[in-house]
């Protein structure tokens, strides 16, 4: 989210909280998935995050819509984050290094690869954002690579 903020003149910082709360509460709402965020945005007190939060789960919670960039940029992210981490643990060293953005190409066409994931919504970076899908997964990948030892990955 950080290195999306700075492509797409968004607060860095904001931007980069806003990415690592987004989820903050789904081990205490997996099971209420229509719940998912409410917990979080009760925690916080930034307006711009608690309505980025609003409309992160929008599909079953219905408290904002999508608007800025800042709550497209974690809706198109937020999918390709995971798909990428599919992407490196099926590599021989499960590792974020070994994984490029051809092979996150190849297997994004597979659609029984990772079929949960929805690609349509990460394809809405262009759209949305301006960034074409080849460059935003570069981005994205990058700046995984980047904090790799964090992930664990």
């Amino acid at each position: 989210m950080k290195a999306l903020a700075l492509k797409l003149g968004g607060d860095p910082d904001q931007w980069e909280v806003l990415g690592l709360i987004h989820d903050s509460d789904w081990e205490e709402t997996k099971d209420h998935p229509d719940q998912h965020t409410l917990l979080t945005i009760d925690r916080i007190d930034d307006p711009k995050l608690i309505h980025a939060l609003q409309s992160h789960n929008t599909s079953l919670t219905h408290l904002a819509d999508l608007e800025g960039q800042m709550e497209w940029a974690l809706e198109t992210c937020d999918e390709l984050t995971g798909f990428i981490v599919a992407v490196a643990l099926i590599t021989p060293d499960k590792k974020l290094a070994s994984v490029t953005v051809d092979s996150i190409l190849r297997k994004f066409a597979s659609k029984s690869f990772a079929a949960a994931v929805h690609r349509e919504q990460i394809k809405m970076c262009d759209e949305k954002l301006g960034i074409p899908l080849e460059k935003f997964i570069e981005i994205v990948l990058s700046s995984m690579q980047k904090i790799s030892s964090d992930l664990g990955l």
